[in-house]
Order: C-alpha cells, then sequence, then structure tokens
C-alpha cells in the first residue's frame, strides 16, 4: 500500500534500456474510485505530460516506478475522462448521510491493483498536529462533484 504524496515526483525506468523516461506527477481516477494510471512528465527541456496505465507498470518500488517499454505511454490525454488526484486535493469530503469530513489530503492505494483503499484528510494544519493524521477507510466508490466529495462510509 502506498500514498500518493509518496508516488509523486518519483523516477519512471524503461527496464529494457534502463533510461529514465519521465517522472510521476499525478494520478489519474476512475469514477468507481480506482487508479486507472499516472500522469508522467517526460523531456528534459520542453516537458510533455503522457498516460501511463496502471497496467503497463511493471512494478512499484520505493526508488522508482518500472515499465517495460516507453511506448506504454499515451500522449493524448486530453481525450481520457479520468479525474486527477492533484485536482482533488482540499475539496471538502462529505459522508452519504451529509457529515463533514475533512478536506482531502492524499489517496492511500495498492499499487498492483489500483484499488484505492483509503482517504487521509485535514481540518487544518493545527488539528493535524494536535489530533494526528485522520484517514476514512471504504471499499466504495465516491462521488466527486464540483463543490464535494461524497463518500459512502460507516460511521462509529
Amino acid at each position: 500500500m502506498r500514498t500518493f504524496s509518496l508516488l509523486k515526483g518519483q523516477p519512471v525506468f524503461e527496464t529494457k534500456s534502463g533510461r529514465k523516461i519521465g517522472e510521476v506527477t499525478d494520478l489519474f481516477l476512475s469514477t468507481a474510485g480506482t487508479v486507472e494510471g499516472l500522469l508522467v512528465k517526460k523531456g528534459v527541456f520542453f516537458k510533455q505530460s503522457c498516460f501511463l496505465d496502471i497496467q503497463n507498470v511493471t512494478s512499484f518500488g520505493w526508488d522508482g516506478v518500472m515499465i517495460e517499454d516507453e511506448n506504454a505511454l499515451e500522449k493524448q490525454i486530453d481525450s481520457l475522462e479520468y479525474t486527477s488526484v492533484h485536482s482533488l486535493a482540499g475539496m471538502m469530503m462529505l459522508s452519504k448521510s451529509g457529515n463533514t469530513l475533512g478536506m482531502l489530503k492524499d489517496v492511500y492505494f495498492q499499487e498492483e491493483l489500483g484499488t484505492i483503499v483509503g482517504y487521509e484528510i485535514t481540518d487544518g494544519f493545527f488539528s493535524d498536529i494536535m489530533e494526528g493524521k485522520q484517514v476514512i477507510e471504504t471499499g466504495k466508490p465516491l462521488t466527486i462533484g464540483k463543490d464535494a466529495i461524497i463518500v459512502d462510509v460507516n460511521q462509529t
């Protein structure tokens, strides 16, 4: 299990050449709440954003993401219908019962499956210091709206 904040900025390497292709800048989520792929910036001077389907990742290491072939990167990301984690960070999360949970800070997911297993939320800097991290775990899909993220959680 890994968080997006640990994955962001990691280099992406091609295993057949050992060459660094780019680095991870974002995750793409489906409406069903699964990680469908990664946004990878490649290039030295003229950086280009590409989509990498999670199925094309050979392995997620602690020091890099490994892919078999650079051709697995798709250059047309405008036509993809996914939501990025970067665009969701800071959005208000509400339970289906109407309770405010906090603002989305990070996403926990299983790399091999692309399954989201939890959402780290915050009520602000001082609250995080006093109360620690708050993680909402749910196996159910979330609803991403313009103003809030709705998640089905069992409140205890």
